[in-house]
């Protein structure tokens, strides 16, 4: 199932500096439970912690963690009142660095001199603060905690939305179901009269001489009765109404329930193809040709059940 959360936190970077965390989870529809966490450098001992906790809470679903930090708009005042917060630039490390560099020209005269961003890029010269990394790890969690709460939520709403489609498509079934299966004995009847003729037709011509009359309406009955036996569609249909009501029971239960929807749907598909492949008119193989249909158009839902 599709979801999205995302929540924030704040972490003290020390001297009056605070970052400002994001950490977003979505999930998209998969079979099996696939995790990736794109995290800074400074998030990634929270990697585990997440992983486990979005193992106890999702069973399948293709998630992904998402992390980014930058410096509180306030950073700006800290900064003026503060020269060790961060963004200040280092006025000894900023000496040393010179005083290299003019030595380093006495030795190499034709060396150019730095440029204004390869000075601010040297480590050390601007102050950067940085929070400890239990800080780190204790706000990537809280926060990913609270965009976890926020995506399940949406995901029952999703879900709930879902059961409604499913369950009107095991309406539709139940109701073809309903209207063809009085009609089947019926088809099955006017077959076996349509065969009954056929056969008389043929072995009248072949067996005539060889075989009295009695008797060959005697042969012609049981390759009939043999016939029908083959083409009985009862036990399908009892089968497709226990499939379909093991659907809704489901849907209409608590927990997980994605993986049996899942075989529910092998089973009904089974049905349905058995059902077609011994239909004797073309109503009833129109009728599984549809149930077909809602059944495919089922799995395709289904997969996006947790």
């Amino acid at each position: 199932m599709t979801g999205y959360g995302s929540a924030s936190r704040q972490v003290s970077l020390g001297a009056g500096v605070v970052a400002d965390l994001q950490v977003e989870c979505r999930t998209v529809n998969s079979r099996f439970l696939d995790l990736g966490f794109r995290l800074p450098d400074e998030c990634r001992g929270a990697e585990p912690a997440l992983r486990e906790m979005v193992s106890q809470s999702l069973a399948r679903g293709k998630v992904e963690f998402r992390a980014a930090w930058r410096v509180n708009s306030g950073a700006a005042d800290a900064t003026r009142t503060n020269p060790h917060a961060f963004g200040a630039i280092n006025r000894d490390r900023l000496d040393a660095l010179n005083t290299l560099q003019e030595k380093a020209q006495e030795a190499f005269p034709k060396a150019q001199e730095l440029s204004i961003s390869e000075v601010l890029r040297w480590p050390g010269v601007i102050s950067e603060p940085r929070a400890e990394e239990d800080s780190w790890i204790a706000s990537t969690i809280e926060a990913g905690r609270a965009a976890m709460v926020s995506l399940i939520e949406r995901r029952h709403a999703e879900g709930s939305s879902l059961v409604e489609v499913l369950t009107s498509i095991t309406s539709k079934m139940c109701e073809i179901l309903k209207v063809i299966e009085p009609k089947v004995p019926e088809y099955v009847a006017q077959y076996q009269a349509k065969l009954t003729e056929r056969l008389a037709e043929v072995l009248a011509a072949q067996e005539r001489r060889a075989m009295g009359g009695a008797e060959l309406m005697e042969r012609i009955r049981q390759e009939v009765v043999l016939y029908a036996v083959r083409i009985d569609v009862a036990e399908e249909f009892a089968r497709l109404k226990t499939h379909l009501q093991a659907v809704d029971a489901a849907l209409a239960g608590k927990g997980p329930v994605g993986k049996r929807l899942d075989f529910l749907m092998q089973e009904l598909n089974r049905e349905a193809n058995t059902l077609s492949s011994k239909s004797v008119s073309t109503e009833c193989t129109q009728a599984a040709l549809e149930l077909k249909l809602l059944i495919e158009q089922m799995r395709e839902q289904v997969q996006n059940l947790e």
